[in-house]
């Protein structure tokens, strides 16, 4: 018999019926949904208690699996979900893996498979719940994951953080999606004189007024439809600790007012009562938005701006931490590979090449999803270019100007510097350069005499 709860959402009454059938036998909690979309509704209009595992179905007519899975993650939900589908494939598999689902069966599946699964959970979360144990019996505070860098770009970043860590001040991290704000939270509130109180973390843009209302100031019991029991808020829960608000220019101007009450007066009000509760919290936000410009259009609180931002700190992207990308890259790898229990330890020059050239649009997080992707299509101990997706992308291209303004460049010069970067980030070998650009070699010859390349180092 196990102790757990299961969330299950399928649209096959069969599939919902087998696995209501075996997983009750075992004293399981189930919550069961019939569709991708009164899930949803179940998560962002009542909200529902983290379960012990969620088995998520692929396939499904009203809302893809893979949708919610991103949902469900951008909600920061800790439950580990697996996907269940009957059209086996290699594309699904990979997609599923990069957005963070724990698991991946295909029906019809037996029942030990499930349980198989289920056991390394329940296991896992019995770890978790002695380790966490045992740091707060030492006073340990939870480790966050190690800033990883060697540009100078990044160093001035670093020590601005661990200088801010050490007052009280409210801080607001800005940068590009993906250049690891959450991290650099992290590291403030672990250096500072509050890292063995509590670090909790909520992501604005990913769940709607009434949740993030319910989610930041709890709510007391008939509060509203489905307030069946009383529930603290993240306020409550961080109180002498820190509290990150991650996007914060996305939160609606109703909750902006309440949030600077707190930032004011240092109390709130639970949705549904009268009385007010104190509370001694360091606030930590983080946008990709121009929040100084949110301002001018009226769509964030001066007042409120003023109180969040008395430091500010902004991350460069990753394009310009040309230094980091290698290292980067190899904490991605060993992390994968451990995960996987492969034994990939390296990339080819080429591939390196590559990770290097590349202007990663999509910052750190980019990075890892292509070193994670990588590392599952890889066959050998070593990571190849075949196996990367950013090759495919050309290369931005030089701004040109005429008379002050942008204008267009012609098709030529889009495929002369796409050749040239392809020649370049595969180390000037013609015959790897051919195979990426899919031509003939010898056409590639032709375009390189076409385009003078010879003369820009192509051999």
């Amino acid at each position: 018999m196990y102790n757990g709860k299961v969330i299950i959402c399928d649209d096959e009454v069969e599939i919902l019926r087998y696995l209501s059938k075996i997983l009750s036998a075992k004293g399981l909690d189930l919550e069961v949904f019939s569709s991708g979309t009164s899930l949803m509704n179940c998560l962002e209009n009542r909200g529902l208690d983290d379960g012990d595992l969620m088995l998520l179905d692929v396939k499904m007519p009203d809302l893809d699996g893979l949708e919610i899975l991103q949902r469900v993650k951008r909600m920061k939900l800790d439950v580990p979900v697996v996907m269940m589908t009957a059209y086996a494939s290699i594309n699904s598999a990979i997609e599923a893996m990069k957005l963070g689902a724990y698991d991946y069966v295909t029906k019809p599946f037996p029942k030990e498979k499930i349980f198989g699964i289920l056991e390394k959970v329940l296991e896992r979360k019995e770890l978790l719940k002695e380790n966490s144990a045992l740091k707060d019996e030492l006073g340990i505070p939870s480790a966050s994951t190690p800033l990883i860098f060697s540009s100078e770009t990044f160093r001035r970043v670093h020590d601005m953080a661990m200088l801010v860590a050490q007052s009280e001040s409210n801080v607001v991290i800005l940068g590009e999606s993906g250049t690891g704000k959450e991290l650099v939270a992290s590291l403030i509130h672990n250096n500072s004189p509050r890292a063995k109180e509590r670090f909790l973390t909520i992501n604005c843009a990913a769940l709607s007024d009434t949740l993030l209302e319910s989610q930041l100031f709890g709510h007391v019991k008939g509060a509203f439809t489905g307030a069946i029991t009383a529930q603290k808020g993240l306020l409550e829960a961080a109180n002498h600790g820190t509290l990150f608000l991650d996007e914060v220019g996305d939160m609606s101007p109703a909750i902006q007012a309440k949030l600077l009450r707190v930032l004011q007066e240092g109390d709130f009000i639970p949705v549904g009562d009268t009385k007010a509760k104190s509370v001694d919290i360091r606030f930590l936000a983080a946008t990709n938005k121009d929040l100084e410009e949110e301002v001018r259009q009226k769509r964030f609180r001066e007042d409120l701006f003023f109180r969040l931002n008395v430091i500010s700190l902004h991350l460069p992207p990753l394009r310009d931490r040309g230094d980091d990308i290698e290292l980067l890259a190899r904490h991605f790898l060993a992390k994968y590979s451990a995960r996987m229990k492969r034994d990939i330890n390296d990339f080819t020059r080429e591939a390196m090449q590559l990770l290097k050239s590349y202007n990663w649009p999509g910052n750190i997080r980019e990075l890892e999803n292509a070193i994670e992707r990588a590392a599952i299509l890889t066959r050998g101990n070593t990571i190849t270019a075949e196996t990367l997706p950013v090759w495919r992308t050309p290369p931005e291209l030089p701004e040109t100007r005429q008379d002050g303004g942008k204008r267009l460049v012609s098709l030529e010069t889009v495929e002369r510097e796409h050749i040239l970067h392809v020649l370049k980030a595969s180390g000037n070998n013609k015959s790897r350069a051919a195979k990426i650009l899919e031509i003939a070699r010898r056409t590639l010859d032709r375009k390189i005499e076409e385009y003078g390349l010879e003369d820009e180092g192509a051999r």
